[in-house]
């Protein structure tokens, strides 16, 4: 089993940035692939950033253009999602993931840390 839990959410300006952490409990995080995703109240879920279990690769979705970098350290059972150039519509709950069949399943999910950018 593996717990995750993030942190790192927040209010900042539109252009800001952010650090959110997601740390996990169990020592399989390390062999696992991890994403983050994020959600809108009404909308559905939606894929954000996601890395394989080294943090070598990583992928973005398209609306993130280059202003976010999804990275871990397995040395410490920790994952990262540095957003910079916030948008108001960046505003969500974030989320991160992690499971051996990434990206077809993610099994572990933490409880999402709040977002909020001003404009």
């Amino acid at each position: 089993q593996v717990q995750l839990v993030e942190s790192g959410g927040g209010l900042v300006q539109a252009g800001g940035s952010l650090r959110l952490s997601c740390v996990a409990s169990g020592s399989t995080f390390s062999a696992y692939p991890m994403g983050w995703f994020r959600r809108v109240p009404g909308k559905e879920r939606e894929f954000v950033a996601r890395t394989t279990w080294s943090g070598d690769i990583a992928y973005y979705a398209d609306f993130v253009q280059g202003r976010f970098t999804v990275s871990r350290d397995n040395a410490w059972n920790t994952a990262y999602l540095q957003m910079n150039d916030l948008k108001p519509e960046d505003t969500a709950v974030y989320y991160c993931a992690a499971g051996p069949n990434v990206p077809d399943k993610y099994d572990y999910w933490g409880q999402g840390t709040q977002v909020t950018v001003s404009s």
